[in-house]
């Protein structure tokens, strides 16, 4: 079955989506030991087929498979990498923690990490097209603790090194969209900061073909925009409606032409946007007039994981209608 993704304005996720119930036992039976690696994702399928269920009821063009096997962007791979150690838990904001992981050996991949929960999405998908998603090398160094490697310059290209064979992976196995996850890159928002990540992300993303795209969120958006447009991707999936859509001006002012990740949707409130409200989110972007609609997807400023489900749902369902109506406009 095919599926015709929308010219303009299609819709997709960043990633995330609330746990379905049984999924974070399933984590659990799987880091204590008590499941192995193979029967972890079979029994992982059972949510993820909750998450497509509720992205096609929604509309969502682009889905992903909700990251139902993750319990955090960085763990997941790091408990599956070579030379990587458990780590203590750190505070990440108000009561998040997370096992920030320890590098303490050569960093080697030796089995798929994500390809399989991709695989399985895709072949419930309707034919919709499946996001493969990865944390990206930046994101992995800034968030693990390194007692191995001489400097940052290493560390990050061994990590892109494993990343890239992963994502090479993925397009052999039919992935068309790949997105490479890079938030903390807007934590440090400084030149030399995102030298090191592009030259990173140039070396994960040559001769990749698929759409190649990078997930950047909070931190100063704005700052970082100068540094990263000659990154070698074909768009920058970015946040927006929590900032109050401050990033909007200076797409402008440097002269964005790349596809756009459009953020509309706030993952850290509970009030579920109005169709209006995002169609009027919509038309700001595009009365600056500095990009085709062709050229801008619609989707939430990030994951949805935080949110009840039913919540994480109707705002999917309003995203999806906004697009609907602007794609009549524009």
């Amino acid at each position: 079955m095919s599926y015709q993704v929308p010219s303009k304005f299609p819709t997709t996720v960043i990633g995330s989506y609330p746990k379905i119930a049984g999924a974070s036992e399933i984590i659990k039976r799987r880091d204590r030991g008590e499941i192995s690696e193979e029967e972890f994702h079979r029994l992982i399928r059972a949510p993820i087929s909750e998450v497509v269920k509720d992205y096609l009821e929604a509309g969502v063009d682009i889905i992903s498979d909700g990251e139902q096997s993750r319990e955090d962007m960085v763990v997941y791979f790091a408990q599956r990498v070579k030379g990587y150690a458990e780590g203590e838990w750190v505070r990440i904001f108000d009561n998040m923690y997370f096992r920030k992981p320890i590098i303490v050996g050569e960093l080697r991949r030796e089995t798929s990490l994500a390809i399989e929960d991709w695989a399985y999405t895709s072949s419930i998908s309707q034919g919709r097209p499946v996001k493969f998603i990865i944390t990206g090398p930046y994101t992995m160094m800034e968030w693990s603790f390194n007692v191995f490697y001489r400097d940052r310059a290493e560390l990050i290209m061994a990590l892109a090194k494993i990343i890239r064979e992963e994502v090479m992976d993925a397009v052999k196995a039919g992935a068309k969209y790949v997105q490479v996850d890079e938030p903390a890159l807007s934590t440090r928002p400084w030149p030399e900061e995102a030298q090191l990540a592009g030259e990173a992300l140039r070396y994960v993303f040559a001769g990749v073909e698929a759409k190649r795209v990078v997930h950047i969120c909070y931190g100063r958006l704005e700052r970082l925009l100068p540094y990263i447009l000659d990154y070698p991707v074909d768009q920058f999936a970015l946040e927006f409606k929590n900032s109050d859509f401050r990033l909007l001006p200076y797409l402008k002012e440097y002269g964005y032409n790349k596809e756009l990740g459009y953020g509309v949707i706030d993952v850290h409130s509970l009030q579920v946007e109005t169709v209006e409200e995002v169609k009027r989110d919509i038309d700001r972007l595009m009365k600056l007039g500095i990009l085709a609609p062709e050229k801008v997807y619609i989707n939430p400023d990030c994951g949805l994981k935080r949110l009840p489900r039913e919540v994480a749902k109707a705002k999917l369902i309003n995203m999806v209608k906004a697009a609907r109506l602007a794609r009549e406009e524009w």
